[in-house]
């Protein structure tokens, strides 16, 4: 029957205000059955509970605070907005009225500074007028203690966060008088296994930090212990609230120790939360009080072990977010630290795959060189190039594929762009380290294809400063021939790959002079020619497109003998699976005969001409028709070397083509050649 227990709470309440001077007799024995009524299924019967025993307790002997304690704070997590309000009205009430208040405000004060941050307005409205009102009054009754404090405290003389209105004297001395009682409480409360409460502690500990301000000092250790779980928890909401009591431990504490504990625990086993909580002390700190510890800050981020700690995309974001909250606070000042900052940015992007990660990275490489007046992040590379590549290639002989520092160094000569140019002295010698047959193949496989990328906008890259000709030879005959050798294994025909590749591009991009084509040509082409065998087809590809290439620069300065250990390699390629490989072998025959036609003493190739010839005119009659044209167009090229030996073959086998179309064109062509000759 609730209107019956309604009305039994409203008759204890009544009869201890009627009598008070015998209540306090009988005032325990109320509290057992109005606890066991205070979750009862009616709101309104829960708050007559709550109400009747606020009255008994304040009219009774007060020794049953403690009993009673638990269930009210089990009120404040009730669903219904009027039985938290009946909670926050009797705590208030209590830390007010009730003779033996000062025994029990640390155990009174944390319901009602909860109720600050209830989720109804009016609630918090009603908690925060008691707790002014409760600070006030307990000012007043120590006035004589608080002279001192009250004088000085006239003039706010240390950081406050924006937009918070500072708590009385009182309320601050309340809270930091009992803290130490207070806190180990809220710590456990934030690891509890229900959500809500874990919530409930995260919002109180925000309020007890903005009320004990400078003393909270003393309690370092157990906040960030506390700290480093809760911003683990799988609620946002403890989280986020979390973070925010972080940024007051960075207002009010001194850098100096909020810094040794957080560095020292991060250096030792770096983890997501002491990054989130390292990020927010710096946040709520201020740029005059972190310059002195910027040293210390930039090279504890930059650690092997704490920027290298994981690959996990969560903590390469916070690590991050770090590195853009100095930016932030500190802005012109991380000039001091650039090199540092720079270096965390690098193993960021070196460590993740996550495109929109590493667009970030960039965002803040640009926020960092802007914060200094740069006009954009490749001064910051040009400023510290050597610095960087000296720090990835001390242990250069040792990279492996798993190391993270080839992927470091590939991430910077990446990033940096034109500014490579200016340090190609210190760029081939760790690349010519690496990229050495005996080294880890998957690296060197990932490093070549960083190489081929930039070689094909090397104006760009490499020869930014116009001084890349002068490592060319040592790519070449350094680098890319040692790679170009057979050895077996998928793995190791991916890198003859690549490294075909890397040599594509150095010739596409033109930079290689006749000197120097010449200068390794022996020990080049062979190895060339030898691709022309591989397996893959891009390979056999890319090695008729070089031998192409090395044709057109140095041809006219090739002898006899070279040239002709050429063509049979390439005339095999016309009987290739891949008509693209066909395609590239027949150009570089057109390339080839250009090439014959300018040594003057034609007799030397007429065994050879007699060969190839006969090879190509075999393929003249192919099923394909653009491969017909194609060596229709070949032929007609080497035609000029001997005109009347190509009829006497074109005659040959005319008869046994399946059209005689093409035999008749190149015939024609031949007689408009010699007519033009007569």
């Amino acid at each position: 029957f609730p209107e019956v227990k309604k009305m039994s709470c409203e008759c204890a309440a009544k009869y201890a205000k009627c009598t008070p001077e015998i209540f306090h007799m009988q005032a325990e024995s109320l509290i057992k059955p109005l606890m066991q009524t205070i979750s009862h299924q009616h709101s309104k019967v829960r708050v007559a509970v709550i109400q009747a025993t606020g009255t008994v307790i304040q009219y009774g002997n007060g020794k049953s605070v403690d009993d009673v304690l638990s269930h009210l704070a089990q009120r404040l997590f009730d669903d219904a907005p009027l039985v938290r309000q009946a909670v926050t009205q009797v705590v208030g009430s209590w830390l007010l009225e009730l003779r033996d208040r000062y025994s029990y405000f640390y155990k009174l004060i944390p319901l009602l500074l909860s109720s600050c941050s209830d989720e109804i307005p009016s609630i918090r409205e009603l908690a925060s007028d008691y707790w002014r009102k409760i600070g006030l009054q307990w000012q007043q009754e120590n006035e004589d203690d608080l002279k001192d404090k009250l004088d000085w405290s006239a003039q706010l003389s240390i950081r406050y966060p924006a937009g918070v209105e500072r708590p009385c004297l009182g309320c601050r001395e309340l809270v930091f008088r009992n803290l130490s009682k207070i806190l180990p409480a809220v710590s456990r409360d934030m690891t509890d296994w229900v959500p809500g409460t874990r919530v409930k502690a995260s919002q109180l500990l925000i309020l007890l930090l903005l009320h004990a301000e400078d003393h909270i000092t003393q309690h370092m250790e157990l906040l960030l212990s506390t700290m480093y779980r809760s911003c683990s928890d799988e609620e946002t909401p403890v989280v986020q609230n979390s973070v925010k009591a972080a940024e007051l431990i960075g207002t009010f504490v001194d850098p100096e120790v909020f810094l040794k504990l957080i560095l020292t625990t991060l250096e030792k086993s770096a983890s997501t939360a002491h990054l989130i909580v390292l990020g927010a002390v710096i946040r709520g700190s201020s740029a005059q009080v972190l310059h002195p510890h910027l040293l210390r800050i930039g090279a504890s981020l930059a650690m092997p072990d704490t920027c290298q700690a994981s690959q996990k995309v969560e903590y390469l974001e916070h690590l991050l977010e770090c590195v853009q909250i100095l930016i932030t606070v500190c802005g012109k000042q991380c000039s001091e630290i650039n090199l540092p900052l720079l270096k965390v940015l690098v193993t960021i992007a070196s460590l993740t795959s996550d495109q929109e990660l590493e667009n970030k990275v960039e965002k803040t490489s640009a926020s960092l060189a802007a914060a200094q007046n740069l006009d954009n992040f490749l001064d910051l590379y040009r400023q510290h190039i050597s610095e960087l590549i000296g720090w990835v290639a001390d242990k250069q002989h040792q990279w492996t594929n798993y190391s993270v520092q080839h992927l470091q160094f590939e991430t910077i000569i990446v990033q940096s762009g034109p500014v490579l140019g200016e340090s190609l002295h210190e760029v081939f010698p760790v690349l010519k380290t690496c990229l050495q047959p005996n080294r880890d193949p998957e690296m060197r496989l990932k490093v070549f294809t960083m190489l081929s990328k930039l070689l094909l906008n090397a104006s760009e890259t490499l020869d930014s400063q116009g001084h890349f000709s002068s490592y060319l030879e040592m790519l070449v005959r350094d680098i890319l021939v040692p790679n170009l050798l057979w050895h077996a294994g998928r793995t190791a025909a991916a890198i003859r790959t690549t490294a075909v590749s890397c040599l594509w591009a150095l010739l596409h991009s033109k930079m290689i002079t006749l000197e120097q084509a010449l200068g390794v040509y022996e020990d080049l082409m062979p190895k060339v020619i030898a691709a022309l065998d591989e397996d893959s087809k891009m390979t056999r590809m890319l090695a008729c497109q070089i031998v192409s290439s090395i044709l057109k620069v140095c041809g006219n300065h090739l002898n006899p003998d070279e040239l002709n250990k050429v063509y049979p390699e390439l005339l095999k390629r016309l009987d290739d699976c891949s008509d693209e490989v066909r395609i590239a072998a027949a150009k570089a025959l057109s390339v080839w005969f250009q090439c014959a036609g300018i040594l003057n003493d034609q007799s030397l190739f007429k065994s050879h001409l007699e060969f190839l010839y006969r090879g190509l005119l075999v393929h003249l009659d192919d099923p394909e028709s653009n491969i017909q044209k194609l060596l229709l167009d070949v032929l007609k090229v080497g035609s000029f070397l001997s005109p009347s030996l190509l009829t006497q073959e074109i005659e040959a086998v005319k008869h046994k083509h399946r059209s005689p179309y093409y035999c008749e064109q190149l015939l024609q062509h031949i007689q408009a050649l010699n007519g033009d000759a007569s």
